[in-house]
């Protein structure tokens, strides 16, 4: 049988339609990413390298605690001691700049998606192509709209790091119990309250989940990346991979290890409350029996004074010693 499907021929036929007819429209999105890119490399890069990892740590124990802290110093005092902390800062600018693409695209998809069955119904296929479809083939229309460099590679991981982001945003506001959203409805909510006053703060968990997914797929395909130019610790390791160097293949993917990491562990923290205030939530010591009994006696229902036929309600003391109306 010599029949073949002409897919590779259309496809490529699209390409080529595309990059005569619409290369204003590439040209707007090369300019609004490389200067996204390009605006937080700058910031990263004039930070000196102390402040950087001085707030890095500052997060840790901020979010994490102090174990952890202490862990992001000797990672980052690691990284520097190995010659690459050009190449961490250039990663870490890659992926924050791919994640703030996919979290502005991801997260109004997510809502539209959580609140509607048929928008949902819509994407599912979509996300499913874009999270089983090899990392590899997105370099491919990425490279050939937008050439060589940062630029292409930012966009090959935002398509690739986008789809956990509507994806965990849908569940959680799908699992917004109903009884929050009928009491918000009954208080007279609109439909843009309900969902920044009810749906949204009670999804947070979730749409933090996703957030934490997306830096771990960015941080994984910035170094995938690398081959079209995107720089950064994944240039390490390709060059450690051509050159078949294991020494420098070694310390570059350690290197990405370790910011892989430090993102995983403050960004997971988001989506939880602080150490400080798990410790102030958890229930103090069992009390004396003297102090349980005075308790069960402030407790107890007192009873009703009788005056002039009827029960009047017991009164209550307030801080101020007054008397409650």
């Amino acid at each position: 049988m010599d029949f073949k499907l002409p897919l590779g021929d259309a496809v490529e036929n699209t390409v080529e339609f595309l990059l005569g007819h619409a290369q204003w429209l590439f040209d707007a999105i090369d300019l609004a990413i490389g200067g996204l890119v390009g605006g937080i490399g700058i910031m990263l890069s004039w930070l000196p390298g102390v402040v950087l990892a001085g707030i890095v740590v500052l997060l840790a124990l901020w979010r994490v605690g102090w174990k952890f802290a202490a862990f992001a110093c000797v990672a980052l005092a690691g990284i520097s001691a190995l010659n690459l902390w050009p190449q961490t800062v250039d990663t870490l600018g890659l992926v924050l700049a791919a994640t703030i693409v996919a979290l502005v695209v991801g997260v109004p998809v997510g809502i539209a998606a959580g609140r509607s069955d048929r928008t949902d119904a819509a994407l599912r296929p979509v996300l499913d192509f874009m999270q089983t479809m090899p990392a590899f083939v997105y370099l491919i229309p990425a490279a050939m709209f937008f050439g060589l460099g940062r630029v292409p590679g930012t966009i090959a991981t935002v398509i690739f790091a986008l789809p956990p982001t509507v994806r965990l945003t849908s569940l959680g506001i799908r699992q917004v119990p109903r009884e929050l959203v009928e009491a918000g409805l009954a208080f007279g909510c609109t439909s843009r309250q309900l969902l920044l006053k009810v749906q949204i703060p009670t999804a947070l968990p979730s749409i933090m989940a996703g957030v934490n997914q997306t830096i771990m797929l960015a941080l994984s395909m910035v170094v995938i990346a690398s081959m079209i130019g995107a720089g950064g610790l994944g240039n390490e390791v390709l060059r450690g991979i051509q050159r078949l160097d294991i020494g420098l293949g070694f310390e570059s993917g350690l290197a990405v290890v370790l910011v892989a990491i430090l993102l995983d562990r403050i960004t997971q923290s988001f989506g939880k409350p602080r150490p400080a205030a798990r410790r102030a939530r958890k229930p103090t010591s069992a009390a004396s029996p003297e102090q349980s009994r005075s308790k069960d006696r402030a407790a107890a229902p007192q009873p009703l004074e009788q005056g002039a036929g009827r029960a009047c309600p017991p009164r209550l003391v307030t801080s101020n010693q007054g008397e409650a109306r």
